[in-house]
């Protein structure tokens, strides 16, 4: 259960960008919480110009690439909501549930960076490819210091 969490925050968290540029060294809880009442649209318009500044984005691809974030952004939504639904009625998935949501969420990242890949110029998808491994990577150390602190 913890490690299909872990799945689902990771997958939101790859394809999001935003971040606040006001250290790293403060207390994490406020800008999570702050980030936590931003409207779905919102996330998607932040996410959009994060991406629209470090990759330059033209008009045609910031359109396409928004197009792509919001249909991205509703299946999350989705998923979000079935799982907070199951977890209130105290459903737990079984090992071959998680494994067959694992593959689905696999599935629908490299969906979405093939779609991606179409969008973006050949340099700016592999600075979008660095970007994402990047944040895969500070998630990773985040959740690392998180199961550090509550063991």
């Amino acid at each position: 259960m913890k490690k299909l969490l872990i799945a689902a925050l990771l997958f939101v968290g790859i394809t999001s960008f935003a971040q606040d540029g006001d250290g790293g060294d403060m207390d994490q809880r406020p800008a999570r919480e702050q980030r936590e009442r931003l409207t779905p649209e919102q996330r998607n318009e932040r996410q959009l110009k994060k991406l629209t500044t470090d990759l330059t984005l033209d008009a045609k691809q910031q359109e396409q690439v928004k197009q792509l974030i919001a249909e991205r952004s509703a299946k999350t939504e989705k998923l979000r909501e079935a799982r907070k639904e199951q977890r209130e009625k105290g459903i737990k998935l079984t090992p071959e549930q998680r494994e067959t949501l694992r593959k689905e969420m696999t599935a629908e990242a490299d969906a979405n960076d093939a779609k991606m890949k179409g969008i973006l110029t050949a340099d700016q998808y592999t600075k979008w490819k660095k970007n994402q491994e990047e944040n895969k990577d500070k998630a990773r150390d985040r959740m690392r210091e998180y199961r550090g602190n509550n063991d």
